[in-house]
């Protein structure tokens, strides 16, 4: 049974959770025409049915100053729920967080999205806004875009795989939704970039490969 502070505790990190890369990087998202990650799962799916996965997660990288940089559920919020009564699974790149880079723990959680849209015959949407790799994380960000394009394919031709771009991509940002069946892109706002764009976040720490 969970304790009054055992429950005041979980609040806490929800909400902790929820404000992604904190609320000068959400000011800078909103000033760019851009929404949040949140914001757009919220306007994309029926009110009240999205159940997240693993939003507490955090990167496990320690090189070059990472291990003070940790945000509760890393660079992207992925989960399940419906649009019009329909169940899909969905997930959105944060781009408050390291620009959206692509980390082992993003990995983690986009591949176990994946999965379920695989195991329950569902559509996946991917709402990409993401510079590409975390360079800070090697080759773990590199193995976790390997898991995220073998899924990709074993999913073609078995479920819907829809991407829409929604910011500057870069490197597997983009290479990821060029194995889907439908890609979409906003006027104005999203770019695909093979190598590292210049548009990534204010202080550098997100890069795309």
């Amino acid at each position: 049974m969970f304790t009054e502070s055992g429950i005041e505790e979980l609040k806490r990190l929800r909400e902790e959770a929820s404000l992604g890369g904190g609320a000068k990087r959400i000011e800078a998202q909103h000033a760019k025409g851009k929404l949040t990650a949140r914001e757009r799962l919220a306007l994309l799916l029926d009110e009240g049915t999205f159940q997240e996965v693993d939003p507490f997660i955090t990167h496990r990288t320690t090189d070059f100053g990472m291990a003070e940089q940790k945000v509760l559920g890393d660079s992207v919020v992925a989960g399940y729920g419906k649009i019009d009564g329909r169940r899909v699974c969905a997930y959105a790149q944060d781009f408050t967080v390291f620009g959206g880079s692509f980390s082992e723990a993003q990995a983690m959680k986009v591949c176990k999205v994946m999965d379920l849209a695989l195991q329950g015959g569902l559509p996946v949407i991917g709402l990409n806004d993401s510079v590409g790799a975390r360079i800070q994380e090697g080759v773990r960000s590199l193995a976790g875009y390997a898991e995220l394009f073998w899924r990709n394919t074993q999913a073609s031709g078995v479920i819907p795989q829809i991407s829409v771009m929604l910011g500057p991509c870069a490197g597997g940002s983009v290479y990821s939704p060029g194995l889907t069946d439908f890609t979409i892109m906003t006027k104005g706002i999203s770019h695909v970039h093979h190598r590292p764009g210049s548009d990534q976040d204010s202080d550098g720490r997100g890069c795309g490969l």
